[in-house]
């Protein structure tokens, strides 16, 4: 589980990267790379400038690898186990694998909101989610959903005419704050709970589908 996380974050990283090349108009080199490298073609010399539709595409592909192995991982569990939650060793007071589902659904709404310049989903409360969602069909319709609405906060991305806000739930201060960064926070974050919900899966003896033949 830790290479597959490792795996999924290293990229991630890699897009978040671009980030600061495309925020300095002055050329990047270092002292080991010959003056004559500098000229080359226009694609390859402008290749540190942000372009907001291939971080929207690289980001697509991200939002639904991990929405797929998320929504199966949640699916697999028998309906009855989602009041599940380890009770040996350090896990008292954990969440049940019900409530990891909401939370991470909520946290998705939140931090999508705040990409898209909304204000967070009242009903979100303090990324515990609705308090009236509590079966496992409802769950599932409330984790797609979030998705979706990440999905529209990816949408956005380069769309300087909707405002970015800041979200108490994020680490980014305000002045720092992105639609990119906030929507790979959420991946970042939706993966970190994957691995959770993996853990719970294998302790009721289910294999979650991602890691089935």
């Amino acid at each position: 589980m830790v290479q597959k996380n490792c795996n999924f974050v290293l990229p991630l990283l890699l897009v978040c990267g671009s980030i600061s090349m495309a925020q300095t108009d002055k050329p990047t080199r270092t002292a080991a790379v010959p003056a004559v490298e500098m000229h080359q073609p226009d694609a390859e010399v402008t290749a540190g400038t942000l372009d907001a539709q291939r971080e929207k595409r690289a980001l697509m592909i991200f939002l639904k690898s991990v929405q797929s192995q998320i929504v199966s991982a949640a699916d697999a569990m028998p309906a009855v186990k989602y009041g599940f939650a380890p009770t040996e060793g350090e896990f008292k007071g954990v969440r049940t694998f019900g409530q990891q589902v909401k939370h991470l659904a909520a946290t998705n709404h939140i931090l999508a909101a705040a990409a898209l310049g909304e204000e967070p989903p009242s009903d979100a409360g303090d990324e515990q989610g609705p308090e009236n969602i509590r079966t496992k069909p409802e769950l599932l319709d409330y984790l797609n959903a979030s998705f979706t609405h990440l999905a529209k906060a990816i949408d956005g991305i380069g769309d300087n005419s909707a405002a970015v806000k800041s979200s108490p739930i994020s680490p980014l201060p305000a002045s720092k704050t992105t639609r990119l960064a906030l929507t790979v926070e959420a991946l970042i974050h939706a993966f970190d709970h994957y691995g959770q919900m993996v853990e719970y899966l294998r302790m009721n003896g289910v294999v979650p589908p991602a890691s089935q033949p």
